[in-house]
């Protein structure tokens, strides 16, 4: 056998020997921390972007809308519009999601994206306004968005810092935020036992954070986690509705 066919035969069994690397090895290859919720409900700390995750609904926070505000964002909420053909900085720009506190858009990803299927924008307001309080409001408006979308499994990442504001520690923001969205579930799994709300069940809520904050905001999520715990189970246990009489 001449020495070309013998270094051809190489290079193919080779390239038939090697490992075909699919999105399961990408997610595998994620840094992650899980912390344990109320049963059924899993928290993952991942070290990922808001446009990787591959979940039924993404959930991004963003400042009102000002032109400079616009000009010193960066990293994550940058690549994602970029992903998304800009449509949240149209959004933005023409006033039709101009970010208010409290303010939501739900957007289909479209095919060839981000992987998330939907995609959830909630306004923060003025920068100057931003607060703990605010935050734990955050959490309960995207955990009834995800209850009318129906979405089991939920990515969330809050951009605070992308956006160039350091006002609070990671740690407490989502501690905030998952405080916030305990207790709205606790509400909503209370609410389904009396007959009141349509079934539905949370498995897992992913929490995306950078290599910088990710100690902080693991433990964080494991704080808020103790915190509703405690605040739930004070809650009246008598039915939210009155017997008829």
């Amino acid at each position: 056998m001449n020495r070309f066919l013998t270094l051809t035969l190489t290079l193919l069994l080779t390239a038939f020997a090697a490992p075909t690397h699919t999105h399961a090895d990408d997610a595998k290859a994620v840094k992650e921390q899980t912390v344990a919720g109320p049963p059924g409900l899993t928290f993952k700390v991942r070290m990922e972007g808001p446009y990787t995750a591959d979940v039924p609904l993404q959930v991004v926070c963003y400042f009102k809308y000002t032109p400079d505000g616009a000009k010193k964002m960066q990293g994550a909420p940058v690549e994602l519009d970029k992903l998304l053909g800009g449509v949240i900085g149209s959004l933005r720009g023409r006033g039709e999601f101009i970010g208010d506190a409290l303010e939501t858009i739900v957007i289909d990803s479209p095919a060839g994206t981000i992987k998330a299927k939907k995609l959830l924008l909630i306004g923060l307001g003025d920068e100057k306004d931003l607060s703990l309080e605010l935050m734990e409001k955050v959490g309960r408006t995207a955990l009834r968005t995800a209850v009318a979308i129906g979405a089991s499994k939920v990515a969330f990442a809050p951009l605070i810092r992308d956006q160039g504001n350091d006002k609070l520690g990671t740690g407490e923001v989502e501690t905030a935020v998952v405080r916030g969205l305990l207790l709205a579930y606790d509400t909503e799994r209370r609410l389904q036992k009396e007959g009141l709300a349509k079934e539905y069940a949370l498995a897992e809520w992913w929490v995306e954070a950078g290599a910088t904050f990710f100690d902080d905001t693991a433990r964080g999520v494991a704080r808020a986690v103790k915190e509703a715990g405690e605040i739930a189970a004070k809650r009246p246990a008598a039915k939210h509705r009155a017997a008829a009489k």
